[in-house]
C-alpha cells in the first residue's frame, strides 16, 4: 500500500524472468510458498478442531470449529491495514515481507507441536505475519513497472499464478499428510513451504534493487516516537482486556471469536465513517464512496458464502461425500485443490469476456452475477445434502460443480471490485483504499464464520437453500438497484 513515491523503482539489468525483471521471480516463488503455507494450513484447520481427541484432533463442536475458521481467515485480512501502514511509515515493503515470512513460518512450527494450544498460537503469530507479508508483497510487484508499463498488467498475471500454484499443490501434501498420518505433521509441512519462501527471499534480495526498499512516508524524529508510543498503548490495552478475561473466566474461544468479530466490523464502520464525513473530499469522491459502500455490502456477502469451502464444505466432504477410488479413500481436504485449479484455468477466459463486453455490462451488474452464481452454487449443495439424507454418501462430483459454479462467481466480482476500489478512491484516501477492500474479506468472513455455526443446528439442506436463496435475491436486488448505483459513481463504469 505505498504511495506513488516508489512506484517505478528499478531493479538491476539482466536477466529476465518470463521476459520480465528478475525480480519478479523473487516475488513469485515467495507468494507461491507463503500461499503454500497458508491454503495448507486452511485445508485441515476445520477438519482437525473437529476431529476427536482420540483421533488426533481437539474434540471441538462443528459450530465453534466454523466460527473460529471464519474468525481467523478474517483477522488475516483485518491486519493487511496495519501491515501496510507499518511498510508505508516504519519498515518499508522489503523488511516487512520479511519478518512478515518469518513470523508465518514461526507460526506453523508452533502449530506443528502436537499439544492443544499451540493451534491459536500459531494462528496468531501467522495473522500477524500475514497482514506484514500480503499487502506489502504484491506493492513491490507494482515497483518493478513504470505505472503506465505495457507489461505491468501481464507482471501482475504471472504473480498471480503463483499464488494459485501453491493454493493447488498445498492441500494435496498438508491434506495427505493431516489426514492420513498426523495433524500437526501436516501442520509442519506448511512450515517447510513457508520457510523455503523466506530462505528464497533472502537469496534473491540482489534482484531487487530499490524496491520496497524504503518507506514510502517514513516517520522521522517526534513523529515516529509518537507513533510508537500510540502503538503500544493500544497494546497494553489489549493485554489488560486478555488479562480480564483470563482473571473473569471469560477467556473461551467463543469469547475471543465472538469480540474480534464484533472489532472486524467496528473498524470498517468507523473506516467509512472517517472518509465519508472528511471535509477534505470533494462532492463527486464522497458521492463515489457511497457507491462503494454497496458495493462492500455485496462483496462482504459473497465472501461470507464463498469461504465457507474451508468450512461447512469441507466438513461435508469429510462425512458425506464418497471418496473412494480403486480402494483408495483420499483426503477430504484434497478438493479444496479445486477452486484454484478452476481459477487458473478461468482467470483467462474472464478477462477476455470483460475485455469484448467493454462498458455494456456495468460494475454493479457484474458484482450482481456473482451474487447469483454464488447464491446457485449453495442451492446446488442443498440438494446434494438433501441426497446424503440418511447417510448415503455422494459423489465428490457435486462439490466440483458447486466450486466451478463459485469460481465463475469469483471471476464476476473479485478482479472487478479491485479495480473498482481503484478508481473510486478519493484521491486523499488512494493509498488506503486497497486495505478497504481487504476489509470487505474480513467482515464477510467474520460474520460467515458466525452464520456457519448454524450449520450445526440446521438441517445441511435448510442451511444452504436459505442462504443461496438470500444471495441470489441480493444479486437480483443488485441489478434493480444497478441504475442509482451508477449514478452514484459519477462516471465511472
Amino acid at each position: 500500500m505505498s504511495s506513488d513515491a516508489q512506484v517505478g523503482a528499478r531493479p538491476p539489468a539482466g536477466r529476465t524472468f518470463f521476459g520480465h525483471p528478475r525480480a519478479l521471480s523473487t516475488l513469485f516463488l515467495t507468494e507461491m510458498w507463503e500461499r503454500f503455507s497458508f491454503y495448507g494450513m486452511r485445508a485441515i484447520l476445520v477438519l482437525y478442531l473437529t476431529a476427536t481427541v482420540a483421533d488426533g484432533g481437539l474434540g471441538i463442536g462443528e459450530s465453534t470449529a466454523n466460527a473460529v475458521y471464519g474468525t481467523y481467515n478474517a483477522m488475516v485480512y483485518l491486519m493487511a491495514l496495519p501491515g501496510g501502514w507499518v511498510a508505508d511509515r516504519l519498515l518499508g515493503a522489503r523488511r516487512s515481507v520479511l519478518w512478515g515470512g518469518v513470523v508465518i513460518a514461526a507460526g506453523h512450527y508452533v502449530m506443528a507441536v502436537p499439544t492443544g494450544w499451540s493451534v491459536f498460537a500459531g494462528m496468531a503469530l501467522i495473522v500477524l505475519g500475514t497482514g506484514l507479508l500480503k499487502p506489502n508483497i504484491s506493492t513491490m510487484v507494482g515497483d518493478l513497472y513504470e505505472r503506465d508499463s505495457p507489461r505491468r498488467d501481464a507482471g501482475f498475471s504471472i504473480f498471480y499464478m503463483g499464488i494459485n500454484l501453491g493454493a493447488f499443490i498445498a492441500p494435496l501434501v498438508t491434506g495427505f499428510l493431516g489426514e492420513k498420518i498426523n495433524w500437526h505433521l501436516g501442520f509442519g509441512a506448511a512450515a517447510v513451504g513457508m520457510t523455503f519462501g523466506v530462505a528464497q527471499y533472502v537469496l534473491g534480495r540482489r534482484n531487487l534493487g530499490d524496491a520496497g526498499a524504503r518507506p514510502a512516508d517514513p516517520l522521522l524524529g517526534a513523529d515516529r516516537r509518537r507513533a510508537l508510543t500510540r502503538a503500544g498503548a493500544v497494546t497494553a490495552v489489549l493485554l489488560v482486556v486478555l488479562l480480564g478475561l483470563l482473571l473473569t473466566g471469560w477467556f473461551t474461544v467463543n469469547t475471543v471469536v465472538n469480540l474480534l468479530t464484533a472489532v472486524t466490523v467496528l473498524v470498517t464502520v468507523g473506516y467509512f465513517a472517517r472518509i465519508l464525513t472528511d471535509r477534505e473530499i470533494s462532492g463527486t469522491e464522497r458521492r463515489r464512496m457511497k457507491a462503494y459502500v454497496w458495493l462492500f455490502v455485496f462483496a462482504a456477502a459473497f465472501w461470507l458464502i464463498y469461504d465457507q469451502a474451508g468450512s461447512v464444505l469441507n466438513i461435508f466432504a469429510a462425512d458425506r461425500t464418497d471418496r473412494d477410488v480403486a480402494g483408495f479413500t483420499f483426503p477430504a481436504s484434497w478438493l479444496q485443490s479445486v477452486n484454484p485449479i478452476l481459477i487458473i484455468i478461468g482467470a483467462p477466459l474472464a478477462a477476455w469476456l470483460w475485455l469484448r463486453l467493454g462498458h455494456r455490462v456495468s460494475t454493479p451488474t457484474k458484482f450482481a452475477v456473482g451474487l447469483v452464481l454464488n447464491g446457485l452454487s449453495f442451492v446446488l449443495m442443498a440438494a446434494a445434502a438433501q441426497a446424503a439424507v440418511g447417510g448415503d454418501l455422494v459423489s465428490p462430483w457435486w462439490l466440483v460443480a458447486v466450486y466451478a459454479i463459485q469460481v465463475a462467481g469469483e471471476l464476476s466480482l473479485s478482479p472487478v471490485g479491485l479495480s473498482a476500489t481503484t478508481k473510486l478512491a478519493p484521491v486523499k484516501y488512494a493509498s488506503q483504499m486497497l486495505g478497504l477492500w481487504f476489509l470487505a474479506t474480513a467482515v464477510g468472513d467474520a460474520i460467515g464464520g458466525q452464520v456457519a455455526r448454524l450449520a450445526q443446528n440446521w438441517s445441511q439442506s435448510a442451511y444452504f437453500l436459505t442462504f443461496g436463496l438470500a444471495s441470489v435475491l441480493l444479486g437480483v436486488a443488485a441489478v434493480m438497484f444497478t441504475r442509482q448505483i451508477r449514478g452514484l459513481m459519477a462516471g465511472i463504469h
